[in-house]
């Protein structure tokens, strides 16, 4: 009977060599980074989105709100705080003139207050024309 050799070395073939692990460990490792990677800035994008879409929503009502007044607006700017959604927003409103005496140049402009600071951040500019008949 011929003796069973598992390796022409001699040895028998249990479990990994050590280059084997360190180079799996390599690829997950990689792999690893890879993912934090892409799941970073998918957080990212969905709050700069998140941010945009509130912030869009609150610029076109205000000047809904000022559409739907009786008069024509005074040319002013004002900034106000509001409470939307779980977030504390500066809302600026500019009304301009026009080489139209009835119509208005309306400017908003939505700055998001974030992480306990005091001066808040723009987010979103809308700009509108207002006017009367």
């Amino acid at each position: 009977m011929i003796p069973h050799r598992a390796l022409k070395s001699g040895r028998s073939a249990k479990g990994f060599t050590l280059i084997e692990v360190m180079v799996a460990l390599l690829v997950f490792g990689l792999i690893a980074t890879a993912a934090a990677n892409v799941s970073s800035q998918y957080i990212s994008s969905y709050e700069r989105i998140r941010d945009k879409t509130l912030a869009g929503w609150l610029a076109d009502n205000r000047i809904n709100e000022i559409r739907l007044e009786e008069n024509l607006p005074g040319i002013s700017e004002n900034a106000k705080d509001r409470e939307y959604g779980p977030y504390r927003w500066q809302v600026t409103t500019r009304v301009l003139a026009t080489a139209e005496p009835k119509m208005r140049r309306v400017e908003v402009e939505v700055a998001l207050y974030r992480d306990g600071r005091t001066q808040p951040y723009p987010v979103h500019t809308l700009a509108a024309f207002v006017g009367t008949q």
